[in-house]
């Protein structure tokens, strides 16, 4: 399949795996990639950029395939050393990169300096825009079905995908409740040039997570999410289990009063703990709705594969036939 997006990455398929904290490590990122997607290496999870060099590196050992680093600014007081994470992602010869978070200008002239492309991910038509106007070689659109953080506007990709189609000149990728042919097929149908998976790709084999995660997703309904942090205006779908229960029960407690100090039990350190020590109380961990799409745990390349020729099915039999009636 060719779409705007396989144009601009070099890549087979139109299927992204999104940068996820303690779970994009290079044998997920390479599989994904090895299998004609474009895998991608979570660049804050590692401690350092010599950590991301090396994990870089590692990762090419592994795929000839393009890949990516995701490189998220985070709203905090001391900021990562970005300037060095941005030099090993240039030094490394990453070619594309998903930045996510606050708006990422400030390394666009770096990034964009040494040839490399840009995805950024956004929760809204406007904020796309501002992406697109900034230099942004495509967007990852977000709904509000996503695990991890949905914004604050509430709007499901039915509405986003087609919206965003009506405004925007780059290309872009559906993000949230993506899981299968199905999930590919409707966003191209509503605009996008691919789909961009996180939640389905912890569900894989190559998936360096602690099995009890893996579990957990497939023991999950749509039912099973809950937002947390919304009085804090940090709204972030995770799956419930006892911290978010006590998360939830605090915010209610304080109201207004809330501040994140308040909750910092709950959200502060996690990822470790549940992704690689399979501690699954030990706060709340980002999962989207489509964790009740999700009922088995393939490998990367079983996924892709069945995913693309479902899709082929999909469009030149149930949706041509349809034509033909």
């Amino acid at each position: 399949m060719k779409t705007r997006i396989t144009e601009l990455f070099g890549i087979e398929h139109p299927i992204i795996q999104g940068g996820m904290h303690y779970v994009g490590f290079a044998e997920l990122a390479a599989a994904v990639s090895n299998a004609g997607g474009l895998g991608i290496i979570t660049g804050l999870t590692q401690k350092t950029p010599g950590d991301l060099a090396n994990e870089i590196a590692r990762c090419k050992d592994m795929t000839d395939k393009p890949i990516g680093v995701n490189l998220t600014f985070l709203p905090v007081i001391q900021a990562p050393d970005y300037p060095g994470y941005v030099r090993a992602i240039i030094e490394g010869g990453i070619k594309v990169v998903e930045t996510a978070g606050r708006n990422p200008a400030q390394v666009m002239p770096f990034l964009k300096d040494a040839g490399i492309k840009v995805i950024h991910k956004c929760t809204s038509v406007r904020h796309s825009l501002k992406a697109q106007s900034i230099g942004c070689d495509a967007v990852s659109v977000d709904g509000f079905e996503c695990g991890g953080h949905p914004g604050e506007d509430d709007i499901p990709n039915m509405i986003l995908l087609p919206r965003a189609a009506d405004e925007l000149e780059i290309p872009f990728v559906a993000s949230g409740g993506m899981a299968d042919a199905r999930s590919l097929v409707a966003s191209l149908a509503m605009g996008a040039d691919g789909m961009n998976m996180g939640t389905r790709f912890i569900a894989t084999k190559e998936a360096p997570v602690h099995e009890k995660v893996k579990q957990a997703i497939l023991a999950a309904t749509e039912l099973d999410t809950r937002l947390v942090m919304r009085p804090l205006r940090n709204t972030e779908r995770v799956l419930n289990n006892e911290a978010v229960e006590r998360l939830l029960a605090k915010e209610a407690e304080l109201g207004k009063d809330l501040k994140i100090e308040d909750i910092l039990d709950e959200v502060a350190g996690v990822y470790p703990k549940v992704m690689v020590d399979g501690d699954m109380d030990a706060g709340a961990w980002s999962c989207g709705m489509v964790a009740g799409l999700i009922n088995d745990i393939p490998t990367c390349e079983e996924l892709i594969t069945s995913i693309m020729s479902e899709a082929d099915t999909l469009i030149r039999k149930r949706l041509e036939g349809m034509l033909a009636a």
